[in-house]
C-alpha cells in the first residue's frame, strides 16, 4: 500500500486534506465486509475509490466485478446480477452464472445505484440480507460471499422521500459513506493531476509534452470543472493531441475554459482596490454600458432599466466617456 502521506494512493493522485482523509478511511475499513456507499458528483472518481477499497483489502486476490445499473436494460439486469437456469426465458439456452456468483469471495461494485429499478431493489435487499441469490427460473438458492460497494451521483435520501428508492435498501447499503469532493473543492490536487495526465498520455499516445506553461496551469487551477476529474482528463488529452509544441500553452485550451478564465480574471481585476468611491464609479460605468448594449443604444430605455432619469444617464455617459460607442 502506498504511504498515506504520499501524493498517490492506489492509482489516485491527490494531496488535499479531503482526499487524504478518504485514503485513511479506506485503510481503516477496507478489510471489513460492511457495505459502503460512495457519493459524489459525476466525474469525481467514485469507481477509483471502489477499486482502491478492493485493492487494499483481504479480498484483493478475488475478482472485483463492476456493474453499471443505469447501463443495462431492466429486462436483462436481473439475469445479469443473479444468473438464470436453462429455459428460464426464450433465449436462455443454457445455465448462466450471474455477477453475484462471479464476484464470490470478492467485491461487487454497483455503480449508478440510483438507477436500479424498484422491482430489483427488493431482490437485491434479500441477497444482501441472506447472503444468497436465486437465479431466474431456478427453485434453489445459491450462497454467495460478496462485499458490496455502491456508488451514486444522485441523492438517495431524496429518492427515498419521493418513493423512488426503498428505505430498507438505502439503510442496508449506507452503513458506511464516503463522499468524494468535487474538483473545485480540492484545487491543490489539480497540478498533480495535470502532471499525471501528461505522463499518461505521453506514454499512451507516444507524445513528447514536457511541461505546462505557468499561465495555462493557472487557468486550469482556477476553472470550476463541472465535469470534475473526468473533464480535466479529457481537456488534457485534447490539448496534448492538438499541441504543436512540447509545452502546453493557454491558447490550446478549449473555448469554454478560456471564456471562464477571461470572465474570472475580469471579475478579479474589477475589485482590485478597497475604495468604495472608486469601485462605485466602476460599477456604474459597467451597468450603464451593459444597459446600453441591452437596449442597442436606446438611452431612454437604458435609463428605465437603470431606474434613473434620462438627464442623469446622459450626464453619467459624458462623465464616464462611454457615449462614443453608442
Amino acid at each position: 500500500m502506498d504511504s498515506l502521506g504520499s501524493q498517490s494512493f492506489s492509482n489516485i493522485v491527490a494531496k488535499s486534506g479531503k482526499m487524504l482523509t478518504i485514503f485513511k478511511t479506506i485503510k481503516k475499513i477496507a478489510d471489513f465486509k460492511t457495505s459502503i456507499l460512495i457519493t459524489g458528483e459525476s466525474g469525481t472518481g467514485k469507481e477509483l475509490i471502489a477499486k482502491a477499497i478492493h485493492a487494499n483489502c483481504i479480498r484483493s486476490n478475488k475478482p472485483m466485478i463492476n456493474v453499471n445499473c443505469g447501463g443495462i436494460p431492466e429486462t436483462l439486469l436481473e439475469s445479469e446480477l443473479f444468473g438464470h437456469s436453462k429455459g428460464a426465458f426464450t433465449d436462455a439456452y443454457k445455465d448462466k452464472k450471474g455477477l453475484f456468483e462471479e464476484a464470490d469471495g470478492g467485491t461487487l461494485f454497483l455503480d449508478e445505484m440510483g438507477e436500479l429499478p424498484i422491482s430489483l431493489q427488493v431482490k437485491l435487499l434479500r441477497a444482501l440480507q441472506e447472503d444468497e441469490i436465486r437465479p431466474l427460473g431456478d427453485s434453489k438458492t445459491v450462497e454467495v460471499d460478496v462485499r458490496i460497494i455502491t456508488a451514486t451521483a444522485r441523492n438517495l435520501g431524496d429518492m427515498v422521500n419521493k418513493g423512488l428508492f426503498r428505505e430498507d435498501l438505502f439503510y442496508r447499503i449506507n452503513v458506511l459513506t464516503i463522499e468524494v469532493p468535487p474538483l473545485r473543492e480540492r484545487r491543490e490536487d489539480i497540478p498533480l493531476l495535470v502532471e499525471h495526465f501528461v505522463e499518461k498520455y505521453n506514454e499512451r499516445l507516444n507524445l513528447q509534452v514536457k511541461e505546462v506553461h505557468e499561465d495555462c496551469l493557472k487557468r486550469l487551477v482556477n476553472y470550476n470543472w463541472p465535469g470534475n476529474v473526468r473533464e480535466l482528463e479529457n481537456v488534457m488529452e485534447r490539448s496534448m493531441v492538438l499541441s504543436e509544441h512540447d509545452i502546453l500553452t493557454t491558447e490550446i485550451l478549449p473555448p469554454e475554459l478560456l471564456r471562464y478564465a477571461s470572465s474570472a480574471n475580469e471579475e478579479l481585476f474589477f475589485w482590485d482596490e478597497y475604495s468604495i468611491k472608486t469601485n462605485t464609479k466602476k460599477l456604474e460605468k459597467k451597468l450603464i454600458t451593459k444597459a446600453l448594449v441591452e437596449t442597442k443604444g436606446n438611452k431612454t430605455k437604458a435609463a428605465s432599466l437603470l431606474e434613473i432619469s434620462l438627464p442623469a444617464l446622459l450626464y453619467k455617459i459624458k462623465e464616464y466617456d462611454i457615449g462614443k460607442d453608442f
